[in-house]
């Protein structure tokens, strides 16, 4: 794939190495630089030159939502300045399975501050130590949270592939109004994120995580058995460590594909490219079926006591 260290400069200073970034729009979707990207990307770069059996993210960069931990001079602060200065002790897992993979951690995200569990009012996107990210299609117009930075990232061809984490919509929002690909992974397989200062930051749920990028297929990168995860230990034996065989041309054939039409008649614009889309799966085989949510019942409340469940010391 050429020079590492090459590319990894490219994609570092378009996010503020040299703070060449000062002439051009501030997304703020980056917390912190890793100062050390540049040296691994050299060590990588020699390791290929001498023949050493290459991870299957040999040489990528990638962007870690700042509630994930990492062991090195980047400090994990969820946001808030009260965690500007720690720095944790250890590689969180996923952390661990980029850098076995040959992956390049650059830097770290931009983030709804607590992963957006800390006010009823509280602004998506925004943080008090790297503030407002901005979604890179329309400067102004909403990122969506909590793991903003990294869709902005991503969207704006900063990384290859960068992590978030979710509960309650954190992947598939930035994703979707960032325009890329989000991949909401179930509980098991992956542990994207260890606990920070003994208090649980990284999507405020313990149980779930994800990442995402323009490529699905890192995923199996990621997975695999966390020994202090019982989540992850239930699943051994029932994880690959690559997906890549299931990617099919005829994979929507038979597929029935859930569309809640009532979310649509707000905008000509949005309903032409729903409509399209439409038009794209049913045309390769897909079946869609219009879907309603029952009546009736308070999700929001609901999805708010899950949260408050989840939260805990470790």
């Amino acid at each position: 794939m050429g020079n590492i260290k090459l590319q990894i400069l490219l994609k570092s200073t378009s996010i503020g190495i040299n703070e060449i970034d000062k002439n051009g729009p501030r997304l703020n979707s980056i917390i912190e630089i890793n100062p050390d990207a540049l040296l691994i990307a050299e060590e990588l770069d020699n390791e290929a030159a001498t023949g050493k059996p290459k991870g299957p993210l040999f040489g990528s960069p990638v962007i870690l939502k700042d509630n994930i931990d990492t062991h090195d001079k980047m400090p994990t602060t969820a946001g808030a300045t009260v965690l500007k200065n720690s720095f944790p002790g250890t590689d969180s897992f996923v952390a661990r399975k980029l850098r076995e993979a040959g992956a390049v951690i650059i830097a770290k995200s931009n983030l709804s501050e607590w992963a957006n569990f800390r006010a009823k009012m509280s602004s998506s996107g925004w943080s008090g130590v790297g503030g407002q990210t901005k979604n890179p299609y329309v400067l102004d117009r909403n990122p969506c949270g909590s793991s903003s930075g990294s869709g902005a990232a991503v969207s704006a061809n900063l990384c290859m592939v960068a992590i978030g984490t979710e509960t309650n919509g954190s992947i598939v929002c930035p994703s979707n109004n960032n325009g890329i690909v989000g991949i909401k992974a179930h509980s098991g397989p992956y542990q994207p994120y260890r606990y920070c200062s003994n208090i649980i930051l990284s999507g405020y749920s313990w149980s779930d995580g994800t990442d995402s990028g323009r490529c699905c297929h890192n995923s199996g990168a990621l997975t695999g058995i966390d020994s202090s995860d019982s989540k992850t230990i239930a699943s051994k034996g029932k994880y690959l460590t690559d997906y890549t065989k299931f990617l099919k041309k005829d994979g929507l054939n038979g597929k029935r594909i859930g569309l809640q039409k009532k979310d649509m008649g707000f905008s000509d614009k949005v309903d032409s490219l729903m409509n399209k889309t439409i038009a794209y799966l049913k045309s390769h085989g897909a079946e869609v079926v219009e879907v309603e949510f029952p009546k009736g019942l308070n999700y929001e409340d609901a999805s708010y006591q899950v949260c408050c469940m989840n939260l805990r010391t470790d």
